[in-house]
């Protein structure tokens, strides 16, 4: 056997004594683009290669055992229209448990994903992508949270009432006085604060504010590839005393400085065409891939992600540390990483750079699981103290936002 063949049966190998937490997989949001939901035309128990990133047969061979299903909504959608379409990516999940139970568990809460992986089962928990969903009601926040979701990304790619998108303008320069009292309030009842897709600014003011581990389920080092999507250093090395994790992600444009450039024109493309850019329905990918005959795409790999991997053990250490591919929510990753079942050559790479069955331990579950469990830990103390919060943003920002003072 090679040594090649052998970190990678060794990779399988820790991966079935320590599986995957993947934070953030976008199969819902695909599956309403591309089959209008009806679960017959893209059954996940088949294989769906070349349509999807994800199946069931791919994530058993990537070692996946909790995936944070992403109840993404995007900014085009407001008010209540992001509440109902958030709402319909709530019930999708809940129709795939309903669905292949003997693969997929509910998963509320860590012993939730304990239990799932000793039942050789798939812990399934669930994030919203972009606090527009709530519709700037913490009511709807905590219903949410009744209803499963465990994390809300605080933003997507555009700026929204009370916190600046990474992606976007800014307005607040962090977090509105609105946007604050979200922060305490997704303490209190438990939900995890995802700092993915929003600008620096918000990252260290929601670090300023919370009271609970923070994660980032989909964002890699700025430091190795200076994209906005991804994590200042001053951010990571933050982490340790937040307690929180950042979970790499394997976008081409956030990892691979090459990419940047190549991805803004392919954006441009899809454009020009009469898409947006983050489509992956087929006729969008037909004109995603003749743009990338046309002018080859520069490619990553495992060891590009390993780099950030690497730089994000360094600055805020491997308790601090996870994975989120994203999966299904984008149209290119990474060669060798092209779906879920991908995650064993990456830790292959690891291994080869010398990272032990410990740090990887934690890397792939442990760090996941006991954030979520402090985060149980901070809400039952935080709830104990202090009622749910009656805010309204026209109460603490004003007609026109502002600042906290």
């Amino acid at each position: 056997m090679s040594d090649a063949a052998a970190r990678l049966a060794e990779a399988r190998e820790l991966l079935a004594e320590h599986p995957l937490v993947d934070g953030h997989n976008d199969l819902p949001w695909a599956l309403r683009e591309k089959v209008g939901y009806d679960l017959d035309r893209a059954d996940i128990a088949g294989d769906l290669t070349g349509r999807l990133h994800t199946d069931l047969r791919r994530l058993r061979a990537g070692g996946v055992g909790a995936q944070f299903w992403s109840v993404y909504v995007p900014a085009s959608l407001s008010g209540d229209d992001a509440v109902s379409a958030c709402l319909e990516q709530i019930d999708v999940v809940g129709r795939l448990l309903e669905r292949y139970p003997a693969d997929l568990a509910p998963a509320l809460t860590a012993d939730d994903m304990v239990a799932a992986r000793a039942q050789g089962r798939i812990a399934s928990l669930m994030g919203a992508e972009g606090g527009h969903s709530i519709n700037n009601s913490l009511a709807t926040l905590r219903a949410f949270h009744r209803l499963g979701v465990r994390y809300m990304t605080l933003t997507h790619n555009s700026t929204i009432d009370w916190a600046d998108s990474a992606t976007d303008d800014p307005v607040h320069h962090g977090l509105s006085a609105f946007g604050e009292e979200v922060v305490r309030e997704m303490n209190r009842v438990g939900m995890l604060v995802d700092l993915s897709h929003v600008s620096a600014d918000v990252m260290r003011d929601a670090l300023r504010v919370t009271e609970a581990p923070v994660i980032f389920s989909h964002s890699s080092a700025r430091a190795v590839c200076d994209h906005p999507r991804n994590v200042p250093d001053d951010v990571l090395a933050a982490l340790p005393a937040n307690g929180g994790i950042a979970m790499a992600t394997f976008v081409p444009k956030f990892v691979l400085p090459e990419a940047i450039e190549w991805t803004r024109r392919a954006d441009a493309n899809m454009t020009a065409h009469g898409f947006h850019p983050l489509d992956t329905t087929e006729p969008a990918m037909r004109v995603h891939h003749a743009f990338e005959e046309a002018n080859p795409r520069p490619l990553a790999t495992p060891a590009t992600v390993a780099d950030h991997l690497d730089h994000m053990r360094e600055v805020a250490g491997v308790d601090h540390i996870g994975i989120g591919g994203d999966y299904d929510g984008t149209a290119f990753l990474p060669q060798g990483l092209e779906d879920v079942s991908g995650y064993p050559l990456l830790l292959a790479e690891l291994l080869t750079r010398g990272w032990s069955r410990t740090d990887l331990s934690k890397l792939t579950w442990e760090n996941a699981v006991r954030v979520l469990r402090d985060a149980e830990t901070a809400a039952a103390d935080l709830a104990a103290r202090r009622p749910a919060s009656l805010a309204t943003i026209g109460e603490l920002d004003g007609p026109g936002g502002r600042r906290p003072a």
